[in-house]
């Protein structure tokens, strides 16, 4: 099957248009050089253009889509107080005019929490929240449903979190991407020789299903950022089963078919490390680009240990999915200025007026 005829299987889904698609496929030639190892290309889901860009954008065009076929008149969604998915999903609830709430999930704590990064953003874009001392996964979805009863018990039509519902809804979208990125690398002339993304979920088995449906051969190299109370390879090759049911595609995956390395996840999810810091920072300033230190921070920590590894040599071009988080960084403030400060990288004094 070539990328046309995917497309076609995909525009049969239900859609609410967001994203700016498709993104582009960018060189990175400072990047490339300084890591001494294989050409890489980047692939600017960060530039997907709501609230910042993300790849939530894509996936909320089939959620809301289902969303909005059902009646719903408030989503109710979870995550962590700086959670990308939070923030992309209550603009886009702004966008088609449905309430959105929002069950988030921090540590207990008797100050007021920041308005920063991501949770700034949601009080811009007029969700409504909540704030729940639970761990993530199966904990934070008992909350999503208390939460989502209480307004349906006030005659709301909710629309709730549910990831056997959401995620091969999402995963869709990278079905999509993946033949975005099949088409641009072909008219750059190349044929990648692994994609790197921070995934282990929808959009690394969306990914994952795309590349096999076009009868791509390189690796969808999946790098994990929780660890789930489930296992992964498995969860992913079902979510991308489920999609290509729904898009009435023949391919199936097993769960060795997904390559997901949990190795960057310690110290944990969310928190910074240094080879963390020093890809945020030499991308940075090479190339002018942004990561986070939640999600494509470790994603470019794995690329740049295999580089180092010999497992991708100078010959090889590698496309490396930029899946947004930018607003992260601003609640990072202390810990990239400690980190700075630690390799006398901060520049004060050069801005100073006489």
């Amino acid at each position: 099957m070539d990328a046309k005829e995917l497309r076609q299987h995909i525009d049969k889904q239900p859609r609410y248009r967001l994203a700016h698609r498709p993104t582009p496929l960018e060189p990175l030639p400072r990047f490339s050089k300084a890591v001494g190892g294989p050409s890489i290309f980047m692939k600017r889901d960060d530039c997907t253009g709501l609230a910042i860009g993300g790849n939530k954008a894509r996936h909320n065009e089939f959620v809301l889509a289902e969303a909005l076929a059902r009646g719903a008149d408030l989503f109710v969604w979870g995550g962590l107080i700086q959670s990308n998915n939070c923030r992309q999903t209550a603009a886009a609830c702004a966008k088609a005019g449905l309430d959105c709430h929002l069950v988030l999930t921090g540590p207990a704590r008797d100050e007021p929490i920041p308005l920063e990064g991501n949770f700034l953003l949601d009080n811009l874009f007029g969700a409504s929240y909540e704030i729940v001392d639970a761990g993530m996964g199966k904990d934070l979805n008992r909350r999503i449903i208390d939460a989502a009863t209480r307004f349906q018990a006030q005659g709301r039509k909710v629309f709730r979190w549910d990831r056997t519902l959401v995620t091969p809804l999402a995963a869709i979208s990278y079905v999509e991407c993946a033949a975005e990125i099949v088409e641009q690398s072909t008219a750059e002339g190349f044929v990648p020789d692994a994609i790197y993304v921070s995934s282990s979920g929808s959009t690394g088995a969306g990914l994952t299903l795309g590349c096999r449906v076009l009868e791509q051969k390189f690796p969808v190299r999946n790098v994990a950022y929780v660890r789930w109370e489930w296992d992964i390879p498995t969860d992913m090759a079902e979510i991308a089963n489920v999609a290509a049911a729904k898009l009435e595609l023949d391919t199936r995956l097993a769960p060795s078919d997904i390559d997901v390395t949990l190795d960057y996840i310690p110290p944990g999810y969310g928190k910074l490390t240094e080879a963390c810091f020093d890809a945020i920072s030499l991308l940075a300033r090479t190339e002018g680009i942004l990561l986070d230190p939640v999600y494509t921070g470790k994603a470019m920590c794995a690329l740049l240990d295999d580089v180092r590894r010999g497992q991708l040599t100078p010959r090889d071009r590698v496309v490396f999915v930029h899946t947004g988080g930018t607003p992260a960084l601003f609640a990072y403030g202390r810990e990239l200025g400690q980190q700075l400060a630690s390799r006398g990288q901060a520049r004060a004094g050069d801005g100073v007026r006489t």
